[in-house]
């Protein structure tokens, strides 16, 4: 398996001929693995820097500050999740031993006008819980606005890699119910738990998802149809971006959303990553994009609503 790189900013710079032979080569990639290394992304390396520093800090602290944040009840979407609080194979049905890992969750920055559901409301517009520590809040929010503006964008790619207008996708992204998360995977010491990892191998669940893996760190792994895995590279100043179930539903399977998982390994480092779930608008009709009847139209917001349950959070 080769991993392909993207350069979304000459995608976007390309005079008509060479922007479809571009969307063309997203096509094959996002219908081969569903997973590219972007670059060209534009987001501003000050940005990016401040975000991961604070996120530093946060992990840094003693377990009794960190927990001082934490998800309220379990389900709650956003805050601090501590070790042993989720094991993602559940959300294939596989049941594991919970994964090696820690994060710090936060959902959209305001709530659109109009938006009435009470299951939005109490989902994915309830408040993010923030640390008391100098800068966090401005440099996640800061950074989740940058996402935001990025998956945007890719959005307009992939409407001209599956052949329709590039603004197809903006109504149903314009207020979207997208995640960030903050990982952290403590250093390992022996792996004593038979099929624990520091991520259990699943699927993502929206649209697609931006990665910020720490550079040139190991671990992240994507599943071979052979039943193998291949290691992902984690370059310096890249974002990993992959697909999610939504858009392979969207499309009928014409893209994957492939199977992937970080690895626990004995005796390895601590690890840090950032990953941003883009999910279309909760009340966005997902509705299959060659009009067939093969799936079911589904609301973006309940869907992902179910998913996340499924993982024991």
């Amino acid at each position: 398996m080769e991993f392909a790189t993207f350069d979304l900013q000459g995608f976007e710079k390309a005079g008509l001929s060479q922007r479809k032979i571009l969307a063309a080569q997203l096509d094959k990639i996002c219908r081969d693995s569903g997973f590219l290394v972007l670059t060209g992304h534009g987001v501003p390396e000050n940005y990016i820097t401040d975000m991961q520093n604070a996120v530093q800090e946060f992990f840094k602290q003693a377990p009794d500050d960190k927990q001082k944040v934490k998800a309220p009840y379990a389900g709650y979407p956003y805050g601090y999740l501590g070790p042993n609080s989720e094991a993602l194979a559940k959300s294939k049905g596989v049941d594991t031993p919970p994964d090696l890992k820690e994060s710090f969750n936060g959902g959209p920055q305001e709530v659109p006008h109009g938006i009435v559901d009470p299951e939005a409301l109490e989902f994915c517009y309830v408040p993010t819980i923030w640390p008391d520590l100098d800068g966090f809040k401005p440099a996640w929010q800061t950074y989740y606005g940058e996402m935001e503006r990025l998956a945007s964008r890719i959005m307009v790619a992939f409407a001209v890699a599956l052949n329709l207008p590039d603004g197809f996708f903006e109504d149903y992204i314009n207020h979207p119910i997208s995640g960030l998360r903050a990982l952290n995977y403590p250093a390992t010491d022996e792996i004593s738990l038979l099929n624990q990892q520091r991520a259990g191998a699943h699927t993502d669940y929206g649209s697609l998802t931006i990665l910020l893996p720490q550079a040139e760190s190991q671990g992240l792994q994507v599943a071979l149809p052979d039943g193998g895995w291949f290691d992902v590279p984690t370059p310096e100043g890249a974002f990993v971006i992959n697909i999610g179930d939504l858009m392979a539903r969207w499309t009928v399977d014409r893209w994957v959303s492939t199977l992937h998982r970080v690895v626990a390994k004995p005796y390895q480092p601590a690890r840090q990553s950032l990953a941003f779930f883009h999910q279309p608008n909760w009340d966005s009709v997902i509705a299959p994009l060659d009009g067939s009847k093969k799936y079911e139209n589904v609301l973006s917001g309940p869907y992902l609503m179910e998913k996340f349950k499924s993982t024991g959070s």
